[in-house]
């Protein structure tokens, strides 16, 4: 299954679609996989611990491939209670999608396999 597929809104498939059918089509379908992809992953139990570190970062990697595909990054800066804290880099730094990004795959990615994470944020 490849998971690196980008999230776009409706707005910018109509778009896109408008210039390039075949193009929009493609990243539709990999967005819909992506999406039934993450909504098989099984959360964990509300009531577990949070994660550590390493799990952390298994779940970041998944979302940093996300993000490559498009010349972005993030790294792990920190866990505070219950709040991720991460970076954005590359081309994500000052991207205007950037905080969709954060949100519909890494914050997506992160809650889904650790509910018990509230929030992720991006610092600068």
């Amino acid at each position: 299954m490849k998971l690196d597929a980008p999230f776009y809104t409706e707005q910018e498939l109509d778009a896109l679609y408008e210039t390039d059918p075949v193009a929009a089509m493609r990243i539709s379908r990999e967005q819909h996989l992506l999406r039934a992809e993450l909504a098989r992953t099984a959360p964990a139990h509300a009531g577990a611990a949070l994660p550590t570190r390493a799990e952390i970062d298994v779940v970041l990697d998944e979302a940093r491939r996300i993000l490559l595909r498009d010349g972005g990054d993030l790294e792990y800066v920190a866990l505070a209670g219950d709040v991720l804290r991460v970076r954005l880099k590359g081309a994500c730094a000052g991207c205007p999608r950037a905080a969709l990004d954060l949100r519909n795959v890494v914050e997506t990615l992160v809650r889904r396999r650790y509910p018990r994470i509230a929030k992720v944020e991006n610092v600068f």
